[in-house]
């Protein structure tokens, strides 16, 4: 298999194992920056260019695509699947998946649960908005956020409503949950890959913190999930149309609920914590596409 993996940066660890595991199975493999990818369009035939050089005859291609180049690079994606090459994440999928909104509402279409959500955008019904949702705690989270960032939990109705208010005032796009308190700050990434949870960990926010992210701070432990866990993170990266994929949720009273839907999970930290092969697990899949 002739593969092809869409990264700005050849030294992350998680290209850099998907480059290992692609070429210990004997896959010839390149990684390419997609702002440096050129496209040509015409009536029934796409070709690309990279760094001046024509591109082609790639198998397969997975997509490492950061959420600052969402735009050009799911575009790209889109020319190599135009040009006969099979991927794990379709472009429509990423872009499915990075809209907070659109994501919340296709799962529920689904008829997955997740932590109630309201969303407005006229800043006179702020006050409707809320009581849509119910009493604080609240999280406002912006749609395009990553990380932990651009979530923020507020206590009290007053909060609430500032928060939003200021939210407006920046014309920034954002939704609003529940609080699901008896999370007790804590959240499990399973990683999908095709119809199986492969990989699992369970991140806990630090003292005086409500994020489990890893890069606001958090840690990360082994757990082991049950079989409705896996089956309903299946279900959230296959209503998305996603093939490989990063499904957090949190547990409550009400069973599982979905958090959000990773088209581009990171390998290093569930790697390290399960003892699994993820970027093994991730080629086998592609390869298998082709067949």
């Amino acid at each position: 298999m002739k593969l092809a993996i869409l990264s700005r940066n050849s030294k992350l660890y998680s290209t850099r194992r998907l480059v290992e595991a692609a070429r210990a199975r004997g896959h010839t493999v390149r990684i390419l920056d997609p702002l440096r990818c050129y496209m040509r369009i015409t009536a029934g035939d796409f070709s690309m260019h990279y760094k001046g050089r024509p591109l082609s005859g790639f198998d397969a291609v997975i997509p490492r695509i950061g959420t600052s180049i969402t735009r050009y690079g799911t575009a790209v994606l889109r020319q190599f699947e135009m040009m006969g090459a099979c991927t794990p994440n379709p472009s429509d999928a990423i872009l499915r998946a990075r809209d907070k909104l659109r994501a919340q509402q296709v799962l529920a279409a689904k008829g997955i649960d997740m932590p109630v959500t309201v969303f407005g955008d006229n800043p006179d019904d702020t006050d409707d908005l809320l009581s849509m949702l119910g009493p604080p705690p609240h999280v406002l989270k912006l749609s395009e956020g990553t990380q932990g960032r651009g979530v923020i939990l507020t206590e009290k109705l007053s909060a609430s409503r500032a928060t939003v208010e200021a939210l407006r005032g920046l014309y920034a796009n954002f939704l609003v949950q529940e609080f699901i308190g008896e999370a007790q700050g804590a959240d499990l990434r399973c990683l999908v890959v095709g119809d199986r949870v492969v990989a699992t960990m369970r991140r806990q926010a630090q003292e005086g913190e409500f994020r489990s992210n890893l890069h606001a701070g958090g840690s990360a432990g082994p757990v082991a999930c049950s079989r409705a866990e896996q089956q309903v993170a299946v279900r959230s990266a296959r209503a998305l149309g996603l093939g490989i994929a990063g499904v957090d949720m949190i547990r409550s009273r009400r069973g599982p609920l979905i958090l959000e839907v990773n088209s581009t999970p990171g390998l290093e930290g569930i790697e390290s914590i399960s003892g699994r092969d993820v970027a093994g697990e991730v080629i086998d899949y592609v390869a298998n596409l082709r067949r």
